[in-house]
């Protein structure tokens, strides 16, 4: 048996979530008298969530993610529900899908509260502070873009996980490039391009495993032929990342901010090597394979073991100070209490500074939690009335020949990113609906988990109320839509597998031996 179909637990990283659900209650089950239903009954729901998301960016802006976001979502499974009750379907079977949905999605949300928590923690201990001191030694401001885009491929490639990537290399580099007065929005753009390329290419990754496990491909199999699409994509990024810091260069003022920042750090810090300690207990443990949750808890205790070891006055100073009456103890405690639940608040006597490493806690990631909840929900009823699927294969009508085979397939995982919020559905559900079409069609089953994760992995996280967008945009301090324009990895990598469509450029057909496989499936 193919190692595909035993995946290891170990190999889940900090976007993990039980495949096997997926091809289960999400994808196998997507037959609830679909062909009875209307195509323009089924996008009711979706039409109102369009129109209420756009209302909700007009009007709150930036802000639109801190509740009117997530209110469109919970209103719009509101109408998923009525629809389906309409359809005949009990409101108990309904209702059952919205926790169904919040279920899936619970993982997830574990671990961004355990990566409010690790931040906390890593301010205090003067982590991410040496990191940033560090990269304003080291790192050319010119070169930042294209640093941080190879930094992070490199990192994610390693530990195949683009979330325990942003969450704290790339965490780090987008403070250097608010010191070095860059654009942070463009950081994270390449942050994330590079992350999700080292993410999508390393065999250790969730998404490159459950690709070729929806349409029976071998892991490797699959790898390798996503070269083709995902190295265009990363040279043409880097080219563009390189264009946009060429010819910068820093002032005396920039030079003189630059030396009286890491003055200011190390004046407020201890930033030696314990203060690494930290991130290498956690990229050790991810390199081991350790699942994400564990991962992440443990290197966030680790970040307090190394506060009061290391950072003793910084952390009685976060605490409150001693007084009368009050314990050493007592006070370490409280702050490290704080710093994991509400975050760090620094005190470097500089206010750039004190903004830039004021982060982290649960509490900084409950409205991510409330937007992927949300979301989740209307996912599920979606699927569950069967609006979802209908919607899919109503989309079959229009393919013609391969290039609009593929344009329909990223069309489509673009759209469950999109509606159900969560990349697992992007790529189960396609993957399951037209594994038929592309075999009935002559062509490889590589061909179609190529472009699976070439649009449902790599839009994930452009969308600001998916699992992804939302997880970066609350990590990183950038809003989706703002860093989005630059993430030119994941803007390209669709794009170019729609090219290589049209043009027949590296489609696969089918082998010898699969071959008597579609003819017995067409008689």
């Amino acid at each position: 048996m193919r190692s595909r179909h035993a995946i290891p637990h170990s190999t889940m990283n900090a976007k993990t979530i039980n495949k096997h659900q997926y091809r289960g209650a999400y994808v196998a089950n997507n037959t609830n008298n679909q062909d009875t239903i209307s195509l323009w009954f089924a996008i009711l729901p979706l039409i109102s969530l369009i129109i209420m998301l756009t209302s909700s960016v007009l009007l709150f802006g930036d802000s639109s993610s801190s509740g009117p976001n997530q209110l469109a979502l919970m209103f719009s499974a509101g109408v998923g529900i009525a629809l389906g009750m309409v359809r005949g379907q009990s409101y108990e079977v309904l209702e059952q899908a919205l926790v169904d949905g919040i279920m899936l999605a619970m993982k997830a949300c574990l671990i961004l509260l355990m990566v409010g928590s690790m931040i906390g923690s890593w301010m205090l201990a003067g982590t991410a502070p040496a990191v940033i001191h560090l990269g304003l030694g080291v790192l050319d401001p010119g070169f930042l873009y294209p640093a941080a885009l190879i930094i992070c491929a490199l990192v994610a490639a390693s530990i195949g996980s683009s979330w325990t990537t942003a969450a704290t290399v790339g965490l780090a580099l987008i403070g250097i490039s608010r010191i070095l007065g860059l654009s942070p929005e463009i950081t994270a753009g390449a942050v994330i391009s590079g992350a999700y390329f080292g993410d999508k290419m390393s065999p250790l990754s969730d998404t490159t495993n459950l690709a070729p496990a929806m349409v029976d491909v071998d892991l490797f199999v699959h790898i390798r032929h996503m070269v083709w699409t995902t190295t265009p994509s990363l040279l043409i990024s880097l080219a563009l990342f390189t264009w946009l810091g060429w010819g910068i260069e820093i002032g005396d003022g920039t030079v003189s901010s630059i030396e009286t920042t890491r003055s200011l750090l190390e004046n407020s810090y201890n930033l030696g090597f314990p203060a690494f300690i930290p991130l290498i207990v956690l990229l050790a443990l991810a390199l081991r394979k350790v699942p994400a949750l564990p991962t992440i808890t443990i290197g966030a205790l680790v970040g307090c073991v190394v506060a009061v070891l290391y950072q003793p006055d910084a952390t009685l100073a976060f605490g409150g100070g001693l007084a009368d009456g009050v314990s050493q103890t007592g006070v370490t405690i409280k702050a490290l209490w704080m710093a994991m639940v509400d975050g760090y608040t620094a005190d470097t006597g500089n206010d750039m500074l004190n903004d830039l490493l004021s982060r982290g806690g649960m509490s900084s990631m409950l409205t991510t939690v409330w937007l992927i909840i949300s979301a989740m929900c209307f996912g599920g009823v979606m699927e569950k009335t069967g609006f979802l699927g209908r919607i899919v294969t109503g989309a079959l009508k229009g393919v013609r020949g391969t290039g609009s085979l593929v344009l329909t397939t990223v069309l489509t995982s673009i759209g469950m990113n999109i509606v159900a919020g969560d990349q697992y559905i992007a790529i189960a559900l396609p993957g399951r609906m037209y594994m038929m079409e592309f075999k009935r069609r002559g062509l490889a089953p590589q061909n179609l988990s190529r472009t699976l994760e070439d649009a449902g992995t790599m839009t994930s996280a452009l969308i600001p109320w998916n699992t992804c967008g939302a997880f970066m945009a609350g990590t990183l301090g950038v809003a989706t839509f703002a860093y989005a324009p630059y993430a030119f990895f994941n803007l390209l990598n669709p794009i170019i597998a729609v090219i290589y469509g049209f043009f027949n450029i590296k489609i696969t057909k089918m082998s010898d031996e699969q071959q008597p496989e579609v003819k017995v499936e067409k008689a």
